[in-house]
């Protein structure tokens, strides 16, 4: 059981899918079929259901964890031996669903610390538990709960959330509006499971309504584009509210208690951090949100 087969099962894992993961991994398909069967042997239990689609079974999660963990361990301590070489500068590895909120302690974090090498990465917060169990970055900022055993995390700012519409929408001038006022308004927004998607039926769910979505992207600025050209209204934070100063978007408050983002920060076992991590965790958890 060497670590190149256990990294391969965990990809295989993670993507349930052999052709995928052996694309991932630059390894033939059949050569990763007998590593994960030569595993499986060795253990003496089938890791995955194979009747139709391949699927991790219980004992192949119970293994999964157990191995997120170990390769994690070995991450972390080669990581520390490189650090030591080095003489302490080290490296941040941050997970992030956007990087918007985070431009301002970025940038006076690279400003205080330039010998430190920033790594960003953004991914969902699904894909978050799964880094850190692996110690596959130090930090994530999110917007939905993150719950990976062993991690620990802070609230850094909770933001009220906006509706933006086009200048000429009969709520452009509006100021505040009611849940109840969107009931047949076009929404553009993101997939299913992001954090805009889950408050916007949220929203709806409370009065037993589904939203009218006329778009669904996770670009970002292509959104706030389709807003102002009038395909439709959407949710954004407040920080879009102050970063995207234009007059081709109008914004209007929205009268719900739920109508707000909490951004967690979430990290590895505190002791386990490296210096710059913990540099850099610092510099997150001290920023000024207060006009966020």
């Amino acid at each position: 059981m060497d670590l190149n087969t256990l990294r391969q099962f965990l990809a295989v894992a993670r993507l349930e899918h052999l052709s995928g993961a052996a694309a991932e991994l630059r390894v033939a398909q059949p050569s990763l079929s007998r590593s994960i069967a030569r595993l499986e042997a060795e253990l003496g239990a089938p890791l995955f259901d194979r009747a139709g689609r391949l699927q991790l079974n219980d004992t192949g999660r119970l293994f999964r964890d157990h191995v997120e963990r170990a390769v994690g361990e070995l991450e972390a301590g080669r990581r520390a031996v490189a650090e030591s070489l080095s003489g302490g500068a080290g490296s941040v590895r941050l997970a992030s669903e956007t990087f918007l909120p985070l431009t301002g302690p970025i940038a006076a974090f690279t400003a205080a610390h330039p010998e430190v090498e920033l790594h960003l990465h953004q991914m969902a917060p699904a894909e978050m538990e799964r880094a850190l169990l692996a110690q596959e970055v130090d930090l994530c900022l999110a917007s939905q709960p993150v719950a990976a055993p062993g991690t620990e995390s802070a609230v850094v700012a909770v933001e009220p959330v906006w509706l933006a519409t086009p200048p000429g929408h009969r709520l452009a001038s509006a100021g505040r509006v009611s849940p109840d006022d969107l009931a047949d308004e076009p929404f553009v927004t993101t997939r299913p499971g992001l954090w805009q998607r889950r408050l916007l039926d949220r929203l709806f769910a409370d009065r037993n309504r589904e939203p009218r979505i006329v778009c669904e992207t996770d670009e970002t600025a292509a959104t706030f584009v389709l807003v102002s050209s009038g395909i439709g209204v959407c949710l954004f934070p407040a920080i879009a509210r102050v970063t995207w100063t234009t007059p081709e978007v109008a914004w209007a408050a929205i009268d719900d208690p739920h109508c707000h983002r909490t951004l967690s920060l979430h990290w590895t076992d505190g002791d386990r951090l490296s210096a710059a991590a913990r540099l850099m965790r610092a510099q997150i958890l001290e920023w000024q949100w207060a006009g966020h």
